[in-house]
């Protein structure tokens, strides 16, 4: 008799959240870019490119720094241009770990 309180009781609070949770919002809309944008955004992606290709061991700590502190740079600009994002390595492993455990 437990067991079934129990899952009626899941069963209740999984209907009354669940609705709430899937109920849509509204999506904000991109503004256009104009043509001098997206060719900064291009150019952005490819100095990030070059950076990540770039050999970290191979440089000193200031060197370091200062790709770090421009990568940053980099970061906000693109987000006042209204641009994409950049997932880094770790957060796609633990999207898909997700996913995998989750299905």
């Amino acid at each position: 008799m437990k067991k079934l309180v129990y899952f009626l009781s899941v069963m209740f609070l999984m209907a009354a959240f669940v609705p709430a949770t899937t109920a849509k919002t509204p999506k904000k809309e991109k503004p256009e870019l104009t043509e001098e944008q997206q060719t900064r955004l291009v150019e952005i992606e490819n100095r990030v490119e070059e950076i990540k290709s770039s050999g970290f061991s191979d440089m000193s700590k200031e060197e370091r720094k200062e790709m770090r502190d421009e990568l940053r740079e980099l970061k906000k600009e693109t987000r006042e241009i209204g641009g994409g994002f950049y997932l880094s390595v770790g957060a796609i492993i633990i999207i898909l770990l997700l996913l995998i455990l989750l299905t």
